[in-house]
């Protein structure tokens, strides 16, 4: 066993020259005790700056703004400070000030040659948030960030005003260069000045960027109501951008929300409330483990986001906070969706809740862990279950309390969940479009011109109607597709079923746009998707189950308004040389007294179907764009759950619903002569 350990009998004494491919004679035993070099104060910052700041770029560079500015934070968080002072200066200079305690300045009771701000500013892991008496939450656990900062500026001036007199310390690359300095009473001023040049050694000729500076303290001051931050930036240094404003003071009574809100600016919202508050972890010990500040709203067509932070600290690649929030999302879904007896609710994941939402957390924990020094992942084991218990519970009481926005939100969440399964199980057929025309279906009658914008399809039943429809079009912008008769009803109908419907892979690839995953609205072929079918029952329903197939399989068409329903006349009235059209009876008897004379004889007919339509007169009253009435179909975010309520009624699996939303309105049923 012990001649595992021995050296080789061949050890080599040379090394290969990575250069020449020669060896040098180099001794390998040769490595001895002075060969270990030992890293002394904060000379291990400016070695290996990628450790602490994540390296020398642009990014790097600002993560010492957010070191400064996160101390000021804690100061207010903790509740000692109110305002913080950020300014930009020419030749590249930040200063921070803000009107806290000020960082101590007596003798360190373990450094007593040295103050507890020499020791701060020039020694790693020195600092008051490690005993979580200073401060209860704080984004700095490591107690590097100033002494960070130190070791990598040029310069750096400090200022304390702490019991009306202040104090004056300079710094450069990490080490003093002047005595602390009692600079007198003040009585006007309290709280730490940072000022400080970034080392142009480590950072080359990378600048400040104001604009990126000012999106900070924007952040800053929504993360937390109680504070004001005022900025300021040297006018030399907007020369030419109106980007940022010179001076401005940052103030959001609302938090979060006022973010989320500004953020979002006019996008489309499947749900208009949003859902915001704060609240205080349970107790541990008697004690408040922190507290959780959040606001989330879903869009319709936006990008999603979810932006978290801990104890203001920007945490971009999530963490236990954000576990806890998704976790508490979909339980609350899917409890609402037990309630309300919709048993599609159990099929939803935390993906669908939140992948159409806009949401903002900002988490307060005491002792955070977070992953390296850099702080962009949180991963404080209790944070998940303390947010999730927090805010079930919430979200639980503002459904309830928004019964009709919260059926709106749990049919979206169920359109989305839907819409994923379609996409995994659904192999459709491949996306046709105008540059391969030879694999449309046979029975289409295209168009001529190319423009999507500018063209519209016809869906018209059978082929007798498709072939009044062909001679009544305008072939450069009309095209005809004819339906054999009543399409599947996609609400009842299995996937597979779906799938192998021939009508419907026709009309598909007609369209151009794919279904499922192979979506895309850019494809789509026509501009208007107009149905048109025959004034009576039965093409009513067909129109149904048209209307419910794009509901179901293709929303982006409803929702983005290239669904319509054409209305084509029921009746002709002749008499003479004159003739009218009407839409149904009630139209027949407005049209009889408004253009007839009472008494006299008008030929009334009565069109059984689109085919029995001349082609002049189906182009003249339904066709024409200067004559015709199209209906857009619309499916209004507000009514979402209403809508899906009704198209289940209607079309979906149970004939028990039918049945009932039949006897429900049997009372506005008139005679009619059948």
């Amino acid at each position: 066993m012990n001649d595992l350990f021995a050296p080789p009998a061949s050890a080599p004494s040379t090394l290969p020259s990575a250069a020449s491919g020669k060896t040098n004679s180099v001794d390998t035993n040769a490595y001895s005790a002075k060969d270990i070099e030992v890293l002394e104060g904060l000379e291990p910052v400016r070695r290996r700056p990628g450790m602490y700041v994540g390296g020398t770029d642009e990014s790097a560079l600002h993560h010492l703004a957010s070191e400064i500015l996160d101390n000021a934070m804690d100061e207010a968080v903790a509740g000692y400070a109110s305002l913080i002072q950020v300014t930009l200066c020419t030749g590249n200079a930040l200063q921070i000030q803000d009107n806290g305690r000020g960082i101590p300045v007596d003798p360190h009771p373990k450094f007593k040659n040295l103050s507890a701000l020499e020791v701060i500013l020039t020694t790693l892991h020195s600092g008051g948030k490690f005993g979580g008496k200073a401060y209860a939450t704080s984004g700095g656990l490591h107690g590097v960030g100033s002494s960070v900062v130190n070791a990598l500026s040029s310069e750096m001036l400090v200022e304390v005003a702490r019991d009306k007199n202040l104090w004056r310390q300079t710094y450069a690359r990490g080490l003093p260069t002047s005595k602390l300095i009692d600079a007198g009473p003040i009585n006007n001023r309290r709280g730490t000045m940072i000022r400080f040049v970034p080392d142009t050694e480590i950072f080359g000729n990378l600048q400040f960027q104001p604009a990126r500076l000012f999106r900070l303290c924007r952040s800053k001051a929504y993360l937390f109501k109680g504070v004001r931050i005022r900025w300021a930036c040297d006018p030399a240094l907007l020369a030419g951008r109106d980007d940022v404003p010179a001076e401005a003071e940052l103030h959001f009574p609302g938090g979060l929300r006022d973010s989320l809100e500004d953020d979002i600016g006019k996008a489309t919202r499947a749900v208009q409330e949003i859902w915001a508050g704060e609240a205080d972890f349970p107790q541990q010990n008697g004690e408040t483990a922190g507290k959780v500040e959040w606001a989330v709203v879903w869009l319709e067509t936006a990008d999603s986001f979810l932006h978290s932070y801990c104890n203001t600290v920007p945490t971009p690649q999530g963490g236990t906070h954000e576990t806890g929030f998704r976790t508490a999302l979909l339980k609350g879904l899917r409890a609402w969706g037990e309630q309300r007896s919709n048993k599609r609710a159990a099929q939803i994941t935390a993906e669908d809740v939140l992948g159409a939402s806009a949401a903002k957390l900002s988490a307060f924990v005491r002792e955070p862990q977070f992953q390296g020094q850099t702080k962009e992942k949180l991963t404080s084991p209790d944070t998940a279950k303390l947010v999730e218990a927090t805010l079930r519970d919430r979200f639980d009481h503002w459904l309830a309390g928004h019964p009709a926005q919260a059926d709106n939100l749990l049919s979206f969440i169920i359109e989305r969940a839907e819409e994923r399964i379609r996409k995994r199980d659904q192999k459709d057929t491949p996306r046709k479009t105008a540059t391969r025309r030879l694999r449309l279906p046979g029975k289409l009658s295209d168009c001529s011109r190319e423009n999507a914008a500018e063209t519209e399809i016809f869906l018209v039943e059978g082929d007798s109607a498709g072939g009044s429809a062909k001679q009544a079009r305008n072939r450069e912008t009309q095209a005809i597709l004819p339906l054999r008769g009543k399409i599947l009803n996609v609400a009842s109908a299995s996937t597979e079923k779906l799938r192998q419907n021939q009508e419907l892979k026709d009309l598909i690839e007609a369209l151009g746009c794919g279904v499922g995953d192979r979506f895309d609205r850019s494809k789509l072929r026509y501009g208007r998707v107009i149905i048109m079918t025959d004034a009576d029952v039965d093409g009513a329903h067909i129109a149904s189950l048209l209307m419910t197939f794009f509901y179901r399989e293709l929303p982006e068409l409803v929702r983005h308004g290239h669904i319509y329903l054409a209305r084509p006349p029921l009746f002709r009235l002749v008499q003479g040389a004159k003739s009218h059209y009407a839409m149904d009876d009630a139209d027949r008897e407005r049209v009889q007294a408004r253009y007839f004379k009472a008494g006299s004889k008008v030929e009334i007919s009565r069109f059984k179907g689109l085919g029995e339509m001349p082609p002049s007169a189906l182009k003249e009253t339904t066709m024409d764009p200067a004559k015709r009435t199209l209906l857009q179909v619309e499916a209004l975010p507000e009514n979402r759950a209403a809508t899906n309520e009704l198209v289940e009624s209607l079309m979906g699996k149970k004939p028990e619903l039918r049945f009932q939303f039949i006897q429900s309105r049997a009372r506005f049923v008139e005679d009619v002569d059948l």
